[in-house]
């Protein structure tokens, strides 16, 4: 096995319960963004335009769309007789069975993976992360102040700082400090979740802290690094960077990939973001359809009215049907004389004529308030909403629904139908 400089070891085992319906059946990192990609596809696009072409890709929840969709790793260009991408599930070991219990216990249980490149360094990335970034200027940086551990690092927003993980540094962006969401923070400089370690740092920290309960990187091994006397230094980051892991902020990121200046851009050739494409038919928008400030994927059939919203591939939008401010997933199908406003509809969703969604004024929701907020309509992965009933807002769907379902044809602001089987 030739020695690689360094790999990428990416965590996308995680279930993403803030995105409610949508991550019933799927991983966090497989969910459909910007109509045409998945959320995984950015931190691997990354890799590849950064020139690491040995990544570990680390799955537990629901992992049979993220696996199928990474396959052999084709369209990365990781299809590697050496290096490559490679699946990481947790495994039966001889003495004893172990799910991934935290961020450091999963690299933990895949010592074995990164011994056999022997790599200098290793790179631990998120798999739920919008984003850009060139690990290689990052490595140099890394290089540059003979650092063991260095944290990619971008300024927050002070009232929000107490939300992340937070470096305090000195002048020369040595890590004096790291504090895990504190409730006074005295620094807006927050960890992205993004490390460079030096292997045998990392080796010996994950071996050391391996009998600690659900072993965290900002918990565990980053805290046991900087009491060692390592040098942590943080990379300060100022571009664009979206955790996706709440309904607002996945369906704000969506929105703004069709502003007009787009602040994320997905239509650069110095920096593309490769995904796994179906050979589809293109898509067909009559000639009475409007379209207006959107993206519509491929093999989409739009007849009827789209403004302002992402459409995923194979697509239809019924006559006379208006969807605004929305996010449709792929293979979802709009019946006739539908209005759907600031919504998110999974993927095989079944919309029946003359339905409403989004309507009246909101209403906290009964079932999940700290999830289904912001306003949204959420409808899960091959749902099914019958013609002519009207859902407000704050609300979710999930699972083949009928009339009944719904008191008076409404499905009332803050209420919702969520069939057995189906996780909230």
């Amino acid at each position: 096995m030739i020695r690689k400089e360094m790999i990428a070891m990416l965590l996308a085992g995680g279930q993403g319960s803030r995105l409610g319906v949508l991550t019933s059946d799927v991983a966090k990192p497989a969910v459909a963004f910007g109509g045409k990609y998945r959320i995984i596809d950015f931190p691997l696009s990354n890799c590849v335009n950064s020139g690491i072409d040995t990544v570990g890709v680390l799955t537990q929840y629901q992992p049979l769309r993220l696996n199928a969709h990474i396959g052999i790793g084709i369209p990365w260009d990781l299809d590697r007789n050496n290096g490559g991408v490679t699946v990481l599930p947790p495994y039966e070991k001889s003495a004893n069975s172990e799910w991934y219990t935290g961020t450091a216990n999963a690299i933990y249980q895949n010592l074995n993976y990164i011994e056999s490149y022997n790599p200098k360094y290793v790179l631990i990335l998120s798999g739920d992360h919008i984003y850009k970034m060139n690990y290689e200027v990052m490595l140099d940086f890394h290089k540059e102040n003979r650092a063991d551990v260095t944290i990619a690092a971008m300024p927050v927003p002070w009232e929000e700082a107490s939300r992340f993980g937070l470096v305090i540094t000195d002048d020369n962006k040595q890590i004096q400090e790291f504090e895990e969401k504190p409730e006074h923070p005295r620094s807006n400089l927050a960890s992205m979740g993004i490390y460079i370690f030096n292997w045998s740092v990392l080796k010996e920290a994950l071996l050391t802290m391996s009998d600690q309960s659900n072993c965290d990187f900002g918990k565990h091994i980053i805290p046991y690094c900087r009491e060692n006397g390592r040098r942590l230094f943080a990379y300060e980051y100022n571009g664009y960077w979206k955790d996706v892991g709440t309904l607002g902020s996945y369906w704000e990121a969506n929105m703004e990939l069709i502003d007009l200046i787009p602040e994320f851009n997905l239509y650069e050739e110095y920096w593309r973001i490769y995904t796994k494409s179906d050979a589809i038919e293109p898509q067909y928008i009559a000639e009475d359809a409007v379209t207006e400030r959107c993206i519509i994927g491929e093999g989409s059939e739009i007849y009827g009215e789209v403004h302002g919203s992402v459409i995923g591939s194979g697509v239809v939008v019924g006559r006379n049907s208006v969807v605004r401010d929305s996010i449709i997933m792929q293979d979802t199908v709009i019946g006739d004389n539908v209005t759907i406003t600031k919504s998110i509809l999974a993927e095989n969703v079944k919309v029946g004529d003359n339905v409403e969604l989004g309507i009246g004024e909101e209403a906290e929701n009964k079932m999940n308030p700290s999830v289904y907020s912001f306003g949204l309509v959420t409808v899960g992965e091959n749902s099914v909403i019958p013609s002519g009933v009207k859902v407000g807002k704050n609300t979710a769907i999930a699972g083949v629904t009928d009339k009944g379902d719904y008191p008076d044809g409404v499905l009332e602001s803050g209420e919702s139908i969520v069939k057995a089987g189906d996780r909230v």
